[in-house]
């Protein structure tokens, strides 16, 4: 690992990675041992391997899995799921379920379609039904935080996204832990995000954990994806750039380069009436909205008639 500018053997690496993550939980103080915890398992590496070393460290962590119709000729949320499963009965962990096709009537898909979100790409939808889904399903079950299996790659990639556009709302909420500071939301926390996305690969084998390989269908060409390579260029001719990178944004932000004005959003959170989760939106959040068809809603049905 040179990054690290440290190499292991098996065995001591398979003792490193969870004393990291430890460190990290700590340091950020994401949650302790009595928290009641849930984590969104999607079935590919990071997930999985992140509920293994949760597992090993003592926490007691319940697995949440939303099954978002996605094909792509691959049975790509199939076999996911099935991966999940595998996972968590052969560790006797608990594991939710949530199937948006069974629940909402659509795939992601087919609601990206109907709403043109996905006019390209559906990962808007993807995101939104996802942040939707876990945060009522924690509320609903009374869980302390939710946990997500983003890695320092990923969390490097969003910063370089948003620092090129200087989006400063964005930049404001990048954070290891994301409070539960308004009313209806649940703390969020990434007990991963000082870890690369090489060294998840390689504990995942090392641990004997299967997983999906394929990516999303949907994810070929994405912003993020090209953006990672950019990073991983900057990686290798300059071993440990995704870490400082990310490490220097969070300490620009505890000494306050970034101001709470940036965010528009924070004074106009409500309630949504429709489905009681907290929302920036103008009545109805962006989700429920997105649920209902076009012709049902007021303001299209009046602008089709007046023309």
């Amino acid at each position: 690992m040179r990054q690290h500018k440290l190499a292991l053997c098996k065995d001591h690496f398979l003792d490193w990675v969870p004393e990291q993550v430890e460190h990290t939980i700590r340091r950020y103080h994401m949650f302790t041992h009595p928290d009641k915890l849930l984590l969104a398992v999607s079935g590919g590496k990071d997930s999985l391997s992140l509920w293994d070393i949760l597992y090993r460290l003592g926490y007691v962590v319940d697995g949440l899995y939303i099954g978002l119709g996605i094909d792509g000729g691959v049975r790509y949320s199939d076999a996911s799921l099935e991966y999940a499963q595998l996972f968590a009965q052969d560790r006797n962990l608990n594991l939710h379920v949530v199937d948006i096709v069974a629940e909402y009537g659509e795939s992601i898909i087919e609601l990206a379609i109907r709403t043109h979100r996905g006019r390209y790409k559906p990962c808007s939808v993807c995101g939104l039904t996802k942040r939707h889904v876990m945060n009522r399903f924690a509320r609903q079950n009374k869980y302390y935080a939710i946990l997500t299996g983003h890695n320092l790659d990923d969390e490097a990639a969003i910063l370089f996204g948003n620092t090129i556009s200087w989006v400063g709302s964005y930049l404001l909420h990048q954070a290891p832990v994301l409070e539960a500071n308004r009313p209806g939301l649940i703390r969020k926390a990434k007990p991963l995000c000082r870890i690369y996305e090489r060294e998840m690969a390689a504990y995942a084998l090392l641990r004997g954990i299967t997983y999906i390989q394929d990516e999303c269908p949907y994810a070929t060409g994405s912003t993020s994806l090209y953006h990672k390579a950019i990073l991983n260029k900057l990686e290798s001719d300059r071993p440990g750039t995704k870490l400082s990178f990310y490490l220097s944004f969070l300490q620009a932000k505890r000494n306050g380069l970034f101001s709470p004005s940036v965010d528009q959003k924070v004074e106009s959170i409500h309630t949504c009436p429709e489905c009681g989760q907290p929302t920036s939106a103008p009545g109805r959040c962006a989700f429920c909205r997105m649920l209902v068809p076009v012709e049902e809603i007021p303001e299209f049905s009046q602008s089709k008639g007046a023309s």
